[in-house]
């Protein structure tokens, strides 16, 4: 889709959510966060995204671009700004692998690498819902538990027999159209099977970022009074997450929001309030693309100071 028809599907959504739901009640259960929290939630998405740089840097340097730890800040600092600017989350994951391969002169190297990066992250969020489907069918027992859990456990299943399937499929044989984006996820995730340290870090320090913003999407939910057990929220959290990825709105603006709200319906929570919280997330979600924003520009112009001075002649001495 287009950018400009993202656009519109987000505001077009948004505005639906604003026409059915009283906008003056979704606001003011966004008022009711303690501003303590908020800063705290903002303070553990920063630290979230800082595992995040290790991770991708751990990955991408598997494929031996030798990227310094002060280059992925910069470059993921840039992508986590640029998902604020670009009409996709992947937007970001696009421009922090432009910088990363230029710096390092292996841009398909850091391509690969990047796509591993996300394809663990999706995994990771599978593994949530499954898990949460799991504890939330044996406290709650009942009909959308078991089903939920029965189609998560399917899908992992699903997905571990078709990726042997496709590991064996020529790539000739897929959509033309396809076969570039299949080619280089395929490449990532046999590289991960011929890394399985580096796989079992980055995938450890992706359940442990994951279930951390699980947890405070919880903790801000509760502050708005949400009262639902934590397997509630990593089930609807994730699958709401994975909405905000599908190629179809602004950086999941609206669909995120609208999917947290239906998703926690099933439980007696009103849809304002799962509205709120997901558009206080949004909010923190923006103040950390602009402090990341802030960081990229810091180290980019300390890096042209360091450039210029390396470049500056040594001055003539007269010893005579």
């Amino acid at each position: 889709m287009r950018w400009w028809w993202k656009l519109a599907v987000s505001v077009s959504l948004l505005a639906l959510i604003l026409i059915l739901l009283p906008a003056g009640d979704i606001f003011g259960a966004m008022a009711r966060i303690p501003p303590w929290l908020w800063t705290a939630a903002l303070a553990g998405f920063l630290l979230g995204h800082l595992l995040g740089v290790a991770k991708w840097r751990a990955v991408i340097n598997t494929g031996r671009p030798i990227l310094g730890t002060r280059q992925a800040i910069q470059c993921y600092a840039a992508g986590l700004f640029a998902n604020l600017c670009l009409p996709s989350i992947v937007g970001g994951d696009v421009l922090r692998a432009a910088m990363a391969g230029r710096m390092t002169k292996r841009p398909e190297a850091v391509v690969v690498g990047s796509v591993v990066d996300r394809v663990t992250d999706v995994a990771t969020l599978g593994l949530l819902i499954t898990g949460g489907s799991i504890a939330l069918g044996a406290a709650q027992p009942g009909v959308w538990t078991g089903v939920l859990a029965a189609a998560a456990i399917t899908g992992v299943a699903a997905a571990l027999v078709a990726l042997p399937l496709a590991f064996r499929r020529p790539l000739q044989r897929w959509p033309v159209r396809w076969r570039r984006r299949i080619g280089r996820t395929l490449a990532a995730i046999r590289r991960l099977a011929h890394q399985p340290r580096t796989w079992a870090t980055a995938q450890s320090l992706s359940i442990v970022i994951q279930s951390g913003f699980v947890l405070l999407n919880a903790a801000i939910g509760s502050s708005l009074g949400i009262d639902v057990s934590l397997a509630v929220w990593f089930v609807v959290w994730p699958l709401a997450k994975i909405a905000g990825l599908l190629p179809i709105s602004l950086g999941g603006l609206a669909v995120r929001e609208a999917t947290l709200a239906a998703l926690l319906t099933p439980f007696g929570i009103a849809a304002v309030d799962g509205v709120a919280t997901s558009l206080l997330w949004q909010t923190i979600l923006l103040a950390g693309g602009l402090l990341a924003g802030l960081v990229w520009l810091l180290l980019r112009r300390d890096h042209r100071n360091r450039m210029v001075v390396s470049r500056e002649p040594l001055e003539h001495t007269d010893y005579a």
